[in-house]
């Protein structure tokens, strides 16, 4: 088909300049008639390229673009899922390692940290129990020097041991004006008076000792009870 058009138009032209040189009237017919089918083709395929083109802006391109929306989409899906993947890997990683750092903790507690803690309790306990035999211990001249030289060594002891305690996390109970059966162990009562005194606290009989939270020992108590 470019061929033919080229072929005409150079006819067309040779026929402008050539105006000396006569055509016969069918040779121009003949050229007519090839010019108007070369138009009559050209416009034929306009007419198809456009309909083509439209065909592609009306039907393809809304058919990719979907297809490219419903791609970005299972991708945010993906990533949403990974997302959540990691979430709960990570409160399934933390709930895991809270429950190693609980079963760590009790198993120093009970197996290692437990029992030599209760030794060195006990060992408070003796020591404190021979710091009072020495207050209610009664004696003059260099005896008594001698008596307070031990008291005080013996204090320095037993607030060393407090503080080694102390560092083990072990701390003691604080004193209270009433009974706490959750920290306290009451030992023997004495009578009340009134109501409002009912469960005061007369006397710490012994020290009670707490770790982490958890009572290792209540404190015994003698209290008011109201009859």
């Amino acid at each position: 088909m470019p061929d033919d058009f080229a072929t005409t138009m150079r006819e067309l032209s040779a026929a402008a300049v050539g105006r000396d040189q006569p055509r016969s009237s069918q040779e121009l017919a003949a050229l007519m008639r090839e010019f108007h089918l070369l138009n009559a083709t050209v416009q034929s395929l306009e007419s198809v390229l456009t309909s083509r083109i439209e065909n592609i802006a009306n039907n393809v391109l809304p058919a990719r673009a979907a297809e490219t929306a419903s791609q970005f989409q299972k991708i945010e899906e993906h990533l949403q899922a990974i997302r959540t993947s990691e979430s709960v890997n990570q409160r399934l990683f933390d709930s895991l390692h809270d429950e190693l750092l609980k079963y760590r903790d009790n198993f120093l507690h009970e197996s290692l940290h437990k029992p030599f803690v209760r030794d060195l309790i006990i060992l408070f306990d003796d020591l404190s129990a021979l710091s009072d035999q020495l207050k209610s211990t009664s004696s003059r001249g260099e005896k008594a020097d001698r008596l307070a030289q031990w008291r005080g060594n013996l204090e320095n002891a037993i607030h060393a041991l407090l503080e080694i305690l102390h560092r083990l996390e072990v701390t003691e109970i604080e004193a209270k004006e009433f009974v706490d059966l959750a920290t306290h162990r009451v030992v023997s009562f004495e009578p009340a008076e009134f109501s409002e005194d009912d469960g005061r606290i007369v006397m710490r009989v012994k020290r009670g000792f707490i770790w982490r939270g958890n009572v290792l020992r209540p404190e015994e108590v003698i209290a008011k009870r109201y009859q």
